[in-house]
């Protein structure tokens, strides 16, 4: 293992919905699983949906080049051509964005492609992508 993975635990209200989700439409491959979670695959990482009682959606947002990100959120640096593919899948299966797909910070440090995008829980997840990696931690 080059780069130490990271295991991120969070609340589904509904774990078929998840597989769905995370297996079919993001194409995470399944691992383990009981009654009561699901561990996925990330691009190398651990993810483990947890069933939980429904919750409401974190409506806390920052200000970033002209969005409302949410606050909590997690997501996957990809490269550009699977960020395209991925923007291209969720659009072909009607995701409904949070902030569609397009070019943050333009002509500047840290140039990237984002897309945000929540699961059947409501969880916000973000996919972005750098045309030139020595920009992801750019001043």
């Amino acid at each position: 293992m080059d780069i130490p993975r990271f295991h991120l635990a969070f609340p589904v209200h509904d774990l078929d919905a998840a597989r769905a989700f995370y297996g079919g439409l993001l194409g995470c491959p399944e691992g383990r699983s009981s009654d009561e979670w699901i561990d996925f695959d990330f691009h190398g990482h651990q993810i483990v949906a947890h069933l939980a009682a429904p919750h409401p959606a974190d409506g806390e947002t920052n200000p970033v080049d002209g969005h409302d990100v949410p606050v909590r959120h997690f997501g996957l640096i990809l490269s550009l051509a699977a960020w395209e593919a991925l923007a291209a899948r969720l659009r072909a299966a009607g995701a409904a964005f949070i902030i569609e797909p397009g070019v943050r910070f333009a002509g500047q440090p840290g140039e990237q492609a984002t897309l945000f995008v929540r699961d059947p829980s409501g969880n916000a997840l973000e996919f972005k992508a750098f045309a030139d990696d020595a920009m992801v931690f750019a001043k």
